[in-house]
């Protein structure tokens, strides 16, 4: 529903970077993935790898960005043929509870480092 919303709105090429990265995100949380869904990832993601640079050519991110989650993708197919799918799990959730878990208490510490 995004894309449609947005249509008209933004240059064609930037709509079309998003819908390579909607197409690979998808895909990655498929329950069961085969070696169809594969090969359809790897494309969706070709085609977002070479279209994202529109928006440096765009001057909307005229320095460059960094894509740490994004990056990741680039070896979710090796992962997925080692480990098999993830069964449409999220990074996201374990970050959440790494903050919960970690961050939050060590903030509210004395910020001494005992074991240094």
């Amino acid at each position: 529903m995004y894309l449609p919303a947005i249509v008209g709105h933004v240059p064609k090429e930037m709509i079309k970077c998003m819908s390579a990265f909607l197409d690979t995100c998808y895909i990655a949380c498929h329950q069961d993935i085969n070696n169809n869904a594969l090969n359809s990832f790897e494309d969706a993601l070709g085609r977002f790898m070479h279209l994202h640079e529109v928006f440096c050519t765009l001057d909307v991110r005229p320095t460059g960005f960094a894509l740490p989650r994004q990056h990741s993708l680039v070896y979710y197919c090796h992962q997925v043929k080692d480990f098999g799918a993830l069964g449409g799990l999220c990074s996201s959730i374990t970050e959440s509870c790494h903050i919960m878990a970690i961050k939050k208490p060590w903030c509210h510490s004395n910020h001494s480092e005992p074991m240094g």
